[in-house]
């Protein structure tokens, strides 16, 4: 008979995915994918204010129903694992126990590090902000790039708590030894969280190792409310002395995914080296006709025509030929590839 390990340790697993992430826990908890594989979240669209009229009948302005930005938000990380433990081996051990000690040393070392280094990709490759150098950073640079980064999220309104930036030892040494940083206290002094270890330009710092960065970025910062990373044991379990074992097999499933959430992407500025990320595809318009060019490199460029920014817009379709627009309506257009970060936004209206 099979012991189910997700209903007998569930919560006690889940506390040491938490403990061993360097990114759970500084996510979004809003959203609950519980039970689901895929959520929609809605987001309303407030309107511009005008000037009261006092005659007429429009004193408030012409009236607009109110819209929505969907985000469709999928569980797409669908993983497994399966080992035995010999009952020769463990003769005065209890079976379970044992395997759920293995569930827990598997996540410590397979899980997590694998979802982390997944989300801190996807928060990159999806941020709001994906800026560029031509060069690696520098200790006489990075306070300002780091700084940059923190005036783009104050210029968009974002809460000064539970702003984190993730960087590789490489990166905090380069912090440690900037010039702007150099005898001033508190950094590195006090930790508050897994990795967190200081404080720059009101980020709370988190170092993460140099493989878990993705591949030509150099700091990722994130608000807690701006990203996602639902995480789920969706099956765990032990087959005590099935056929051909004499002791325990162990089988897992577990699935994960990460988010940056459209409406509030502003929250989520990413520093990479311009040549890993895609140019802004161009779009030229003729009667009342978008044509959409490509740019190197790019897999596939998305677009919409409803004022949805195509990164996230659930109604965002993968273009395929020219496009055949209303007078007044505004084309967004983005490119994505595997490998590459995602480019700029480029719009054009008819």
């Amino acid at each position: 008979m099979a012991v189910n390990l997700a209903t007998k340790y569930s919560s006690q697993i889940a506390e040491v995915f938490t403990a061993g992430s360097f990114v759970k826990g500084k996510t979004s908890t809003t959203f609950d994918l519980t039970g689901v594989k895929t959520l929609k979240v809605y987001t309303p669209v407030t309107v511009p204010e005008v000037d009261y009229t006092r005659e007429g009948m429009t004193r408030y302005g012409t009236v607009t129903e109110m819209q929505d930005i969907v985000q469709e938000l999928k569980m797409t990380q669908d993983k497994a694992f399966t080992l035995t433990i010999d009952k020769g081996n463990y003769l005065d051990q209890n079976m379970s126990k044992k395997a759920a000690d293995m569930l827990r040393l598997q996540i410590n070392e397979q899980s997590t590090p694998a979802a982390d280094k997944y989300a801190l990709r996807r928060f990159a490759m999806m941020a709001g902000t994906i800026a560029t150098v031509d060069e690696a950073p520098s200790k006489d640079t990075i306070v300002e790039l780091i700084s940059t980064g923190a005036q783009v999220l104050d210029d968009n309104l974002v809460p000064e708590s539970d702003r984190y930036v993730y960087v590789t030892s490489e990166v905090y040494k380069m912090i440690r030894l900037s010039p702007e940083f150099t005898g001033l206290e508190g950094l590195g002094v006090k930790s508050i969280g897994k990795g967190v270890c200081g404080e720059i330009s009101g980020l709370n710092i988190v170092r993460v190792p140099k493989s878990y960065m993705p591949e030509g970025c150099y700091f990722i910062i994130t608000h807690k409310n701006s990203v996602l990373m639902p995480y789920k044991i969706s099956d765990a379990k032990v087959h005590n002395d099935p056929v051909g074992v004499s002791g325990a097999l162990i089988e897992g499933r577990h699935y994960y995914d990460a988010f940056v959430l459209g409406a509030k992407c502003t929250g989520v500025y990413a520093l990479v080296l311009a040549k890993n990320k895609l140019a802004a595809p161009t779009i030229s318009i003729s009667s009342l006709k978008a044509t959409v060019t490509a740019p190197s490199g790019a897999e596939e460029v998305r677009y919409t025509v409803d004022g949805t920014d195509p990164r996230y817009s659930d109604s965002a379709k993968v273009y395929a030929a020219p496009v055949t627009l209303t007078a007044g309506t505004t084309i967004r257009t983005a490119a994505f590839a595997a490998g590459k970060f995602t480019s700029d936004l480029a719009e054009a209206s008819c």
